[in-house]
């Protein structure tokens, strides 16, 4: 499997910021072709230290690094990217990696 991570800075306004993720952003996400699931974290998301910059952390998973690849490179793929700038003025990191079970 690989994973796409994608990490959502705090938003000046965290329910508008829900309230579109949730209903727009989720639905056209699902669209993109060969995703195998989508997970959110429920609750706050802390560090062992304490509070983290993040609102909300989505792990989108794929078959494959390819798989991944022509995800992103479709139209709904493409489509998913570009509205991220609809409600992430906060600013968000995205990490893309292969698993492997240990």
């Amino acid at each position: 499997m690989a994973k796409v991570m994608v990490m959502y800075n705090k938003p000046a306004d965290a329910a508008a910021f829900d309230a579109y993720y949730f209903k727009k952003h989720v639905p056209l996400a699902k669209t993109i072709p060969g995703l195998r699931s989508y997970e959110v974290n429920a609750g706050p998301v802390v560090t062992p230290q304490g509070p983290s910059p993040y609102h909300l952390i989505a792990t989108l998973t794929f078959e494959s690094m390819a798989a991944i690849g022509a995800a992103f490179a479709s139209k709904e793929g493409q489509a998913t990217v570009a509205d991220v700038a609809n409600f992430a003025q906060a600013g968000v990191q995205t990490v893309i990696f292969d698993t492997r079970e240990v």
